[in-house]
């Protein structure tokens, strides 16, 4: 292949995302970031120029993040012990406050540099901010999670002016109940109430699967479009399982709430965003209504 040849075919993608480029214009992409591959440099600055691409093409991006790994790693760093019921973490008033000082002092901070160290007018803020996210405490099983929280309602005025006012919102998963108590949330709820809040374009997984499988096993047997009977029928037959569950049901309760799609992506795939945004084939399992 001849430079010139390299060169047209750069200029053909291009031209074939035009037509996404102008659907997608002026619409409110929510996007959760989190992950195994936060840790990646490499993918981090890979996913941080997806983003302030898409920012540059008028598309308008929220960043809802995530930081597990994190918040691990310093509670080890402190020699303090953590506990889980069915994978989610047990949370005392000490942990929420490692996790808040993890999650909005440190992930936050960064991804907000990142951004604008390509000239992106970013701002990290956590529902605290601005009352962002009203919080209950979460009730699983009759077990007693501690400071972990659910989503009550999201203040989407707050948001709103700072999309018209030209940044990006990086929210960390951090809010408060009624009585003023802190809560972790789950990253994932987080940004499904962001999204059905804002009535959000797209909502977007970035994670460590490329998405959902006919059989796990078999690579070629991924799923690129899915209905919401067609995900339901999936949990009955015990193809989609285990953590899959929670965000196949949050991409089928935004979509019911107002959402147009919600996308499943592997996030250590270079570009995965742009691959799905502006391409014919995308790169992950895209779920839409009925």
């Amino acid at each position: 292949m001849t430079d010139m040849d390299i060169y047209i075919e750069k200029a053909n993608t291009l031209v074939e995302a035009l037509p996404y480029i102008k659907q997608f214009r002026k619409k409110v992409v929510v996007i959760k970031y989190g992950g195994s591959f936060m840790d990646d440099q490499g993918i981090k600055h890979s996913m941080m120029d997806d983003i302030a691409l898409m920012k540059l093409v008028g598309i308008r991006p929220i960043l809802v993040h995530g930081g597990g790994k994190d918040i691990s790693n310093m509670l080890k760093r402190l020699e303090m012990q953590s506990s889980f019921i069915d994978g989610l973490r047990v949370t005392d008033k000490e942990t929420v406050g490692i996790a808040e000082m993890v999650l909005c002092g440190k992930i936050n901070k960064e991804i907000v540099q990142l951004l604008e160290n390509r000239g992106i007018n970013a701002v990290g803020i956590s529902g605290k901010d601005s009352a962002l996210l009203k919080v209950h405490k979460k009730e699983y099983k009759d077990k007693d999670l501690g400071f972990v929280g659910e989503v009550d309602k999201v203040n989407v005025k707050f948001l709103q002016d700072l999309i018209k006012n030209d940044y990006i919102p990086v929210i960390a998963p951090i809010g408060c109940d009624h009585k003023r108590e802190t809560y972790n949330i789950n990253a994932d709820h987080v940004a499904c109430a962001v999204a059905k809040a804002v009535n959000a374009e797209k909502l977007i997984y970035l994670t460590d699967t490329d998405g959902v499988y006919m059989d796990p096993k078999d690579p070629n047997s991924i799923i690129r479009r899915l209905n919401i009977s067609g995900v339901e029928e999936l949990i009955r037959q015990g193809i989609i399982s285990g953590g899959m569950i929670p965000k196949v049901e949050n991409a089928v309760d935004a979509i019911r709430s107002g959402v147009r799609s919600t996308h499943i992506l592997d996030g250590t795939i270079e570009h995965s965003l742009l691959l799905e945004l502006f391409t014919a084939a995308g790169c992950g399992t895209m779920i839409k209504e009925d």
